[in-house]
């Protein structure tokens, strides 16, 4: 089965998410790749810490997922997203898309990647030399402050 949403604490594969919406039917496979960077706002990142409401958080992926099949028609998508401790150049986000043309699947994967950032209570903490900060409100759409370590 091409559908999947998953959140897990353990490295992700990109290639056996991909594999999961390659079918012959399938003209075009997109992935996205969310890999940690080492530097943000002129500061040197040295590693991320993922959080998520989890149940909510799935919930959501699914959403997104069904909003994909009823806008685009599109059936072979899969969704993973890593929690916890994240080093430079890890993957943190993959989302795979399979469509019978390559331009539905590029605008159907730019959406997913979209809508997780507006809508998925996943929140990212950066770890600075000297110092962390969490990316974005915690949680989002909230007046609230970030939890500190």
């Amino acid at each position: 089965m091409a559908d999947m949403v998953l959140l897990t604490r353990e490295p992700l594969d990109a290639q056996a998410i991909t594999d999961r919406v390659l079918r012959p039917t399938n003209g075009g496979v997109v992935t996205f790749l969310g890999v940690t960077r080492n530097n943000n706002e002129g500061r040197r990142v040295r590693f991320l810490e993922y959080e998520a409401y989890p149940d909510m958080a799935l919930r959501k992926l699914e959403e997104i997922r069904q909003e994909i099949h009823q806008r685009w028609g599109i059936e072979d998508v899969a969704i993973a997203h890593r929690l916890g401790r994240l080093e430079i150049g890890e993957a943190s986000l993959v989302v795979a898309v399979g469509a019978p043309h390559r331009k539905e699947a590029y605008e159907a994967c730019a959406y997913v990647v979209d809508r997780i950032k507006d809508m998925v209570p996943i929140w990212k903490k950066e770890f600075y030399e000297g110092g962390e900060v969490w990316i974005g409100q915690y949680p989002p759409g909230s007046s609230s402050s970030a939890p500190t370590s």
